[in-house]
């Protein structure tokens, strides 16, 4: 009979409630982000080799095994996890930039909860410079590790603002100077011809239901992706990407 010990090891790893992060990128970035505090890491001794560890933290070498148990069934950890608190909250407010020249888009999803499409919005976000990208608190996914490992670090890179109303943030946007387009594939009207040569504010919807009436009604303009007809839409990270490209390059 194996000994309790074996069946506890072979069980999921008793932690705190904090996220945990894993894979090089997420861990990394997590590191070198002077805002975000690293609780604890475990790694395998070649894994912990390669990085710099700050004195102060908690590290414990710990074999792929053992990494297995804090991570989803299969997760690459590629033999990094790290406890992590979560970022402290953004102001709307204090995101918008003094100077008139900054001309980097805003992002607003409108209840886009999938944590892999979150991830990979904030991937592309970081790519293409995006000031920011705003959520509404009760409707997106919690900083997770799935939610990291899908950005590859740019969960550090971009400021993540959660408001309350996203309909009054639409607003407070607007007043400082930003033109709000919504992507929808029922516009007539293409991405490129709604995009001005200021400050532009991109919003997506949840996949299959889109954006609310609502969050509609709070944008200056609807436009779609130029798409082929035999595709009804794309992903709504696909489409983020597109859109920021757009935005960035004016096409």
């Amino acid at each position: 009979m194996p000994s309790h010990k074996t069946q506890r090891r072979r069980g999921k790893a008793k932690t705190s409630g904090n996220p945990k992060f894993w894979g090089k990128h997420a861990v990394y970035a997590a590191l070198d982000n002077p805002e975000r505090t690293v609780v604890k890491l475990w790694g395998t001794r070649p894994a912990l080799a390669e990085i710099v560890i700050p004195d102060d933290l908690t590290v414990q070498f710990a074999e792929v095994t053992d990494l297995a148990r804090f991570v989803p069934r299969d997760a690459p950890h590629q033999g990094l996890v790290a406890e992590v608190l979560p970022l402290e909250d953004q102001w709307l407010s204090d995101i918008f930039p003094d100077d008139e020249g900054d001309q980097r888009p805003i992002l607003v999803l409108d209840q886009v909860t999938d944590p892999h499409n979150v991830g990979a919005i904030f991937r592309s976000a970081a790519a293409f410079g995006a000031l920011a990208i705003v959520t509404q608190d009760r409707h997106a996914p919690p900083e997770s590790g799935v939610l990291a490992k899908a950005a590859s670090g740019a969960l550090e890179l971009v400021p993540w603002v959660r408001v309350v109303n996203l309909a009054r943030a639409l607003d407070e946007i607007a007043e400082h100077g930003y033109w709000r387009i919504g992507l929808t594939g029922h516009s007539e009207t293409a991405l490129a011809d709604a995009l001005t040569p200021n400050r532009n504010c991109l919003v997506l919807g949840a996949e299959g239901e889109g954006m609310r009436h609502n969050i509609e009604e709070h944008c200056d303009a609807l436009a779609k992706l130029p798409i082929k007809d035999q595709m009804e839409s794309l992903n709504v990270s696909n489409a983020a990407a597109v859109a920021l490209y757009a935005a960035t390059t004016g096409q």
